[in-house]
């Protein structure tokens, strides 16, 4: 590797390892500068934990990183921040209840006499920066009143407002909806004009064709090989990632639907501010039968599955499971009556981070007598049904299972709980963005698995923001708009342009 000022970075066999865990193996990385460079890879690769060295927070064993030429050794994020890094991670590490301008400033703050905080000019900068880029966040305004996307635009603010001229993005479009990724990328373009570098750390091909000039192919911690975006198809970015041949297209059999399992009718229901967020709601969904939801996020998509799973009330209407009435109950009693979940926000619905990745296995059954004997926990029945859970869904690194399940990766930390909730053998599955943060060998994987599960008479709710995801798996689409389901249409009958129409408050009929 010649090291050259027209690279921003480089990277020469870089080897981290974490107990008797290598995680990395002499991984090469050389990014241009002023270029889009994607790295990718599968759950557990070692994307993240490569750009976590080259921002500090992790010290290598061994390689050399370079910056425009000159060798640097980066000890801590300050240090990279003083040599123009910075890094946008994949859960955003913003202050809720402070502002936007708080948020940015915060660690930066720019003082007056007598060390009093200037935030008249802090805003200015603040603000210069918003109309240069094009990022149209209001300073003022409060973390927690603002949405995803949003709360990513101050987390690059925070980025550029430090000087950053390298900047990484871990997963960007884990958490957005489609028009926000177009906005994201078009961020990205004007940032490239102004002679910024990006890096990004995806798995999603299809942005990275839509966004990326360079791509650097990571497997099992190990370099793979470095492409130009626009010499290779999507395919053959996939099968470089897996290391084999990888169907982007869901293949399944018609459904045969049975006895309708699952109803909603008349819900109504309202936000924490009194605001009626779901609509006279009704949809019901059959054995042998996935039942797609689509629409633009924000429609009540996470009020619908609150209020199956008594996270909150409604104030009007039915929701029946095999003709019994579960609103208004717990969550407990949603559980026992056959309902599993795979909820949007793993991190606070369906994890507990400390624990072991074993004890999040058994979290909804731990009491049961599989798993406990009088009041004790049995943990070889505990460990025996981890491990098989782990090698069946290929969560990684192996041997994880005593490991605290916030230390994998969150693509794996999914593949945990969508094997535990499709273990819980329910009656009616709800899976909400259950590929977010995944490859796609993973992605592959569950769509194989939730088809599965119909094919066995499982009556299956799919919610997704990713349009291809719903007209790919689902037999059956509602469109979901200001909290109301007002079509519901067969896949033969759904096409992306007439779902893309109703997801934005049209109709079909003109």
């Amino acid at each position: 590797m010649e090291f050259s000022k027209e690279y921003a970075v480089q990277m020469q066999d870089i080897t981290i390892r974490f107990g008797s865990h290598c995680a990395l193996n002499k991984v090469q990385l050389s990014v241009k500068k002023g270029t889009v460079h994607a790295i990718l890879g599968e759950n557990g690769a070692g994307k993240t934990t490569l750009m976590n060295i080259l921002y500090g927070l992790y010290q290598k064993n061994a390689g050399e990183i370079y910056l425009y030429g000159k060798k640097e050794e980066i000890r801590n994020p300050s240090a990279a921040i003083s040599r123009g890094i910075g890094m946008v991670h994949q859960h955003f590490m913003l202050v809720e209840n402070f502002t936007v301008t708080q948020n940015i400033i915060l660690g930066s703050e720019t003082v007056k006499g007598m060390g009093i905080l200037d935030m008249g000019q802090a805003k200015k900068e603040v603000e210069h920066i918003v109309e240069k880029y094009g990022l149209q966040v209001d300073p003022d305004a409060v973390i927690s009143d603002i949405s995803v996307g949003m709360q990513q635009r101050v987390e690059i603010l925070k980025a550029l407002y430090r000087g950053a001229e390298i900047l990484i993005l871990d997963e960007p479009t884990a958490v957005l909806t489609p028009q926000e990724i177009d906005e994201l990328i078009g961020i990205m373009k004007k940032l490239i004009e102004d002679g910024k570098t990006i890096i990004i750390i995806t798995h999603k091909l299809k942005e990275i064709k839509k966004s990326s000039d360079y791509c650097t192919i990571i497997r099992r911690g190990e370099y793979i090989d470095t492409v130009a975006v626009n010499d290779v198809s999507q395919e053959e970015l996939a099968s470089m990632m897996v290391g084999r041949k990888v169907r982007l297209e869901v293949e399944k059999d018609p459904a045969k639907f049975g006895d309708v399992v699952f109803e909603m009718s008349g819900v109504c229901a309202k936000d924490e501010r009194g605001v009626q967020v779901l609509n006279n709601l009704s949809f019901q969904v059959r054995k042998g039968e996935i039942f797609g939801i689509a629409g633009v996020d924000g429609n009540g998509q996470k009020e619908l599955v609150e209020a199956i799973t008594n996270l909150r009330k409604v104030d009007g209407g039915t929701i029946r499971i095999h003709g019994k009435e579960i609103q208004n109950t717990t969550t407990r009693n949603t559980m026992d009556s056959g309902i599993s979940t795979i909820h949007e926000d793993r991190q606070r619905r369906g994890i507990i981070p400390d624990f072991s990745v074993a004890d999040n296995v058994v979290l909804d059954n731990f009491k049961s007598g599989s798993f406990s004997k009088r009041g004790i926990l049995d943990r070889k029945a505990i460990n025996e049904t981890a491990e098989a859970l782990l090698q069946e869904y290929d969560v990684r690194p192996d041997g994880c299972r005593d490991l605290p399940i916030r230390g994998l990766s969150g693509g794996n930390q999914q593949k945990v709980i969508i094997g535990r909730e499709i273990a819980n053998a329910p009656e009616l599955l709800i899976a909400v963005q259950p590929t977010r943060g995944l490859d796609v060998g993973a992605i592959e994987y569950v769509h194989k698995t939730l088809i599965r599960e119909r094919d066995k008479g499982k009556a299956i709710l799919l919610i997704s923001l990713e349009l291809d995801e719903i007209l790919g798996v689902a037999d059956t689409i509602g469109v979901i708009y200001d909290g109301s389901i007002n079509v519901i249409l067969s896949r033969e009958e759904a096409n992306e342009e007439s779902i893309g129409l109703l997801m934005a408050g049209g109709t079909l009929n003109g």
